[in-house]
């Protein structure tokens, strides 16, 4: 690289005008202090300016209503709702699909309305997926607790 003279070459004391880097291209700045950058202190004080002190209206209205926030009773609440309006659905469901059909399941046999036994079969499917998840969560909480003991 010195042998180059289309090269800028760096001096003691000259400035690096049209100089890539350094001489040593594996030289570490973390090594070497005459590598690393400088910086530029940061002026003290603020540098934004900062806001008067707030002052109240000469004449107050009414005071902003409060902004309300979701809750767990509400939460509760709407789903009371919703539920009801699904038992209602399904009540009339049921009290328009009475009429009766044969049921056989294994050995046995019955007669139920068909609603009653459309809603049965739900229920039954609904079982199915709750009672698994249900002993899988009771699992989990199960091995979290025992687990934060251990941490203790």
């Amino acid at each position: 690289m010195a042998d180059d003279p289309t090269r800028a070459t760096a001096r003691p004391g000259s400035p690096l005008h049209g100089s890539v880097g350094p001489e040593d291209p594996h030289a570490d700045p973390a090594t070497n202090p005459a590598m690393r950058p400088v910086r530029v202190p940061e002026p003290e004080g603020p540098t934004v300016p900062t806001p008067a002190p707030f002052a109240p209206d000469p004449a107050p209205g009414p005071a902003p209503a409060a902004v309300v926030t979701r809750t767990r009773t509400g939460g509760w609440w709407t789903g009371l709702v919703l539920s009801a309006v699904v038992l209602l659905f399904l009540l009339i469901f049921v009290l328009q699909n009475n009429a009766p059909m044969q049921i056989n399941f294994l050995v046995w046999t019955g007669t139920l309305p068909s609603g009653v036994a459309l809603l049965l079969s739900a229920v039954a499917g609904l079982l199915l997926v709750a009672i698994p998840g249900g002993l899988r969560i009771l699992q989990l909480r199960r091995a979290a607790k025992q687990g934060g003991r251990r941490a203790r």
